[in-house]
């Protein structure tokens, strides 16, 4: 049994299915008192109903808000494992179905991570983009930096998931209250690399940061004094960035020393 002092069981108040049997979303209710800063993430549990052998009888697994910080509500977004133990369950699940949700938030992928910049750089591959949208709805992202692009690749054009939320994201009528000159200030990239897809990019974001293409599309030299990366997505791509940002200059952000390159591992 899990403890209720560790974690809240929640309800399921929406699903939506992106690519069926490969991509969903579900949004549940938040924690009395659950506070996390954009960009971090939350243990959910499923209860094992399916009796999965080898298995506890709650199983849990780290996930993104893509929810931000002052939402009422919390949202993730998943990719469905075949025969995984958790998503098996998690799929499965309908509007008032129960979940949990550890009260403790977890993650480092936060603006805080930076101590200067101008420009953010949001480079993320599949469901990486969760705790992006997260960042975006966050007024304080706004008010440290000047310009943020979001450039997210996927492989085809049904897997580039949320066009309705980012296209429509200017238009926010909280963000862009808060926010001056929104529009101006946001650029949106998106990436397919299986297919050709029109207004899109043809090639691996690593690709287009050695070659420039990101940086003419967005009009934004990339440089150590301005520039500031965020990375999330599968390993393979997040090794890929990481070495190609080194060679170009770029260097990781720790704790207690400065640098302009920030990444997920919980993965």
């Amino acid at each position: 049994m899990t403890s209720p002092d560790k974690a809240s069981q929640e309800t399921i108040t929406g699903v939506r299915v992106w690519v069926p049997g490969k991509l969903f979303s579900f949004t549940c209710t938040r924690p009395t008192g659950f506070r996390f800063t954009a960009g971090q993430f939350a243990r959910l549990g499923v209860n094992n109903t399916l009796v999965i052998a080898g298995e506890p009888d709650v199983i849990w697994r780290a996930y993104s808000m893509v929810s931000g910080p002052y939402d009422e509500h919390l949202e993730f977004f998943s990719i469905v494992v075949p025969d995984g133990a958790f998503t098996s369950h998690l799929s499965r699940l309908k509007v008032g179905d129960p979940i949990w949700v550890d009260k403790t938030n977890f993650g480092f992928l936060t603006t805080a991570r930076f101590e200067s910049g101008k420009h953010l750089w949001l480079l993320g591959s599949g469901t990486g983009l969760a705790p992006f949208l997260s960042i975006l709805l966050d007024p304080d992202t706004w008010n440290k930096f000047e310009t943020i692009v979001l450039v997210h690749s996927a492989r085809t054009v049904e897997e580039l998931v949320y066009q309705d939320q980012i296209q429509q994201f200017t238009g926010h009528p909280l963000m862009s209250e808060l926010v001056p000159n929104l529009a101006e200030r946001f650029r949106y990239i998106p990436v397919v690399t299986r297919e050709k897809a029109p207004n899109c990019l043809n090639e691996r974001i690593t690709t287009l940061l050695a070659n420039g293409e990101l940086s003419e599309v967005t009009g934004l030299t990339l440089d150590k004094a301005d520039s500031r990366f965020m990375i999330c997505g599968n390993p393979e791509m997040v090794t890929d960035l990481r070495n190609t940002l080194k060679i170009m200059g770029f260097s990781p952000a720790r704790r207690n020393t400065p640098g302009e390159v920030a990444v997920e591992n919980y993965w």
